[in-house]
């Protein structure tokens, strides 16, 4: 069983090849273009959704069959086929070609898988039992949707803001982070689930400049070394 090392990627305009025009193939391809991925598709009869796709120029459509040619040029390849054959062939040959490549529902063919994901925002969580039982991820992910609703979104574009501002004020990067942390105890999500971002901004900047006073009083009693 591999061990798989998790990894963000980001694919903005990274040619990605996907061999398999069904249900399976427009999932992967949209998923790709949600990501900005630069997506190539190959079926010799492809669903209506991606002949739109094509239309609009926002993928590449290839009405034909997969031929190793197609693997030039491409970075990452998603294989969605029923011909079980014809998945073995691709897989071999992007391996062949060093490229990276996940069959549907064959990860033993794959040398890297895809995991389920919740995005919040700029807030991603993946979840994955390396192949073992695709189905329980995505249990999971039901599980976690409900727990992480879409405030979470707006929490982290406030603390993404809220850190700007500490790392601007605050010299010391072990200080800074400590203050940080300590915002997060404060359950300001809670605050914005209630009462909107702007409140809960508004609390999170009193709290930094209360935090930052009470330093500067303190630095200020202590005794001055001879």
């Amino acid at each position: 069983m591999p061990k798989y090392f998790p990894i963000c990627l980001e694919i903005g305009n990274l040619p990605c090849l996907v061999v398999g025009g069904g249900a399976v193939g427009l999932r992967k391809a949209r998923t790709l273009l949600d990501h900005q991925g630069k997506v190539t598709v190959v079926d010799p009869e492809p669903s209506a959704s991606l002949e739109r796709l094509g239309r609009q120029g926002r993928i590449i459509l290839r009405r034909r069959s997969y031929r190793t040619s197609d693997l030039r040029g491409m970075r990452l390849v998603f294989v969605a086929t029923n011909d079980e054959k014809l998945n073995r062939r691709v897989a071999r040959e992007a391996c062949r070609h060093g490229l990276l490549v996940n069959v549907a529902d064959a990860p033993a063919l794959c040398n890297f898988i895809v995991p389920a994901m919740i995005r919040r925002g700029r807030l991603l969580l993946a979840i994955s039992t390396s192949g073992a039982c695709p189905a329980y991820s995505k249990h999971l992910r039901r599980e976690l949707e409900r727990r992480f609703d879409r405030a979470h979104g707006g929490y982290i574009e406030m603390l993404a803001g809220l850190r700007r501002r500490i790392f601007s004020l605050v010299r010391d990067p072990r200080r800074a982070v400590r203050l940080l942390e300590r915002l997060l105890d404060e359950d300001l999500l809670t605050v914005l689930r209630r009462k909107g971002r702007r409140a809960a901004e508004t609390r999170a900047r009193s709290l930094v400049t209360r935090w930052l006073e009470r330093r500067r009083r303190q630095s200020e009693t202590l005794p001055n070394p001879r």
